[in-house]
């Protein structure tokens, strides 16, 4: 899988930390799983080690304790903060009690958490997120705290009175029959929606085909390994000879089956898992372009909506109404707020058509490293079966001349 990402080469033994020297860099490693806790509350921690030369974190070293809960927090922050940016996705929760706890679910979710960190850690906008600073710096305590308070069973009431604003607006659209709002037309947007939808629909079959191989891997490797057996109890009511045979074709079942169990599980994590990191990565994508077309009907109608109190107003101006002084303080306050609006819609084009370009260069990069492995466990596979069986197939045929068969 990715291995953690750092800003820049890592420092020389020579440098210390803190010199201005040395080339910046951020590196943070998600470690030590551990159970805590029984039955419904029990819940995994992780060690979540920071090295960095950068002046705005404490230190040089920070070892801080965190659950899955903490990251996200982190990832909400992120994407609530962030529109338009890919926010690197989280891992998703276990939903069977006996999975969530196996040795194998710990590790892919460290795995997934680890990439999920350090993504972060080298995103030119994201690294510099307080919010990052906070989650890999503050003590336990305080981050329940602060996770606590933000993410409660009930928000805060500023979060509470504008999700009411916005299920009477949707109400009063539906009473009134009011059209949808205008949508984006832009054909490179409308290309790259194409390409995103087109591209979720291939990597979720690839990795619905590398559920099914990890599978078959497993349960061919528990297959050989109970023909070993019974190949080898068979052989021990033979002669000699032949018994020495079915015991050496028995054990070679048996090797073969932990290769491929082995094997089963390469392949899930370095194969099988990457596809899925990118099927949820498309995920955060499709988020984006939810968070763009929010941006963009909203941009049109507070622009619609200025364009009509510029005309009342004009029209209030020409008849020296008493209304004047009060509509051109609404007219002013409507057309700052227009324009707030038009800048984070371009601020999130302007964002996203630099995280494609960033998509895109990493996909291959990590696609290009995960078909590999692929490949070459495969070939390895293949060559140690092909081996396995050549060293028995001469001890049947020794066996065979020697006994006079053919």
């Amino acid at each position: 899988m990715i291995p953690p990402q750092e800003i820049g080469p890592p420092k020389s033994s020579s440098q210390s930390p803190r010199s201005p020297s040395g080339a910046p860099f951020l590196s943070i490693s998600v470690t030590d799983p551990v159970k805590l806790g029984n039955g419904v509350q029990a819940y995994i921690s992780y060690r979540v080690i920071t090295k960095t030369n950068l002046p705005e974190f404490q230190g040089p070293e920070k070892i801080v304790i965190r659950r899955y809960s903490d990251f996200v927090w982190l990832h909400d922050k992120l994407a609530d903060k962030y529109k338009g940016i890919f926010i690197p996705p989280l891992p998703e929760k276990s939903a069977v009690e006996k999975f969530r706890f196996s040795a194998e679910f710990i590790e892919m979710r460290r795995q997934a958490l680890d990439i999920f960190v350090n993504r972060i850690a080298s995103h030119p906008e994201l690294k510099q997120s307080e919010d990052l600073k906070t989650f890999l710096e503050e003590d336990e305590e305080a981050m329940e705290r602060i996770r606590s308070f933000e993410t409660g069973i009930f928000k805060k009431p500023a979060d509470l009175l504008q999700m009411f604003k916005d299920v009477q607006t949707k109400v009063t659209d539906v009473v009134l029959g009011k059209e949808k709002p205008v949508e984006e037309t832009d054909p490179e947007y409308e290309k790259l929606k194409h390409y995103i939808f087109g591209l979720e629909d291939h990597l979720t079959e690839t990795q619905k085909q590398a559920v099914r191989l990890v599978k078959r891997h497993r349960e061919l490797g528990q297959s050989l390994s109970e023909f070993g057996k019974a190949i080898k109890l068979l052989g021990a009511c033979e002669g000699d000879s032949l018994g020495k045979v079915f015991a050496e074709l028995g054990s070679k079942s048996e090797l073969l089956s932990i290769k491929l169990q082995k094997e089963a599980h390469n392949l899930l994590m370095n194969f099988e898992e990457p596809l899925k990191d990118y099927v949820r990565c498309v995920q955060s994508i499709k988020d984006s372009f939810s968070h763009r077309a929010n941006a963009f009907r909203l941009h049109c109608e507070l622009t619609e909506t200025t364009k009509l109190k510029e005309i009342n107003l004009e029209k209030l101006n020409l008849m020296r109404s008493d209304k004047t002084r009060e509509a051109e303080i609404e007219y002013r306050e409507l057309k700052a707020e227009s324009e707030e609006a038009t800048r984070r819609f371009e601020t999130i084009i302007k964002r996203m058509n630099e995280e494609i370009v960033r998509f895109q260069e990493q996909k291959t990069a990590e696609m290009g490293l995960a078909f590999h492995l692929f490949a070459k466990g495969q070939a390895k596979l293949a060559n140690d079966i092909a081996d396995a069986w050549r060293s028995v197939l001469t001890k049947i045929e020794a066996y065979s001349l020697s006994s006079g068969h053919d």
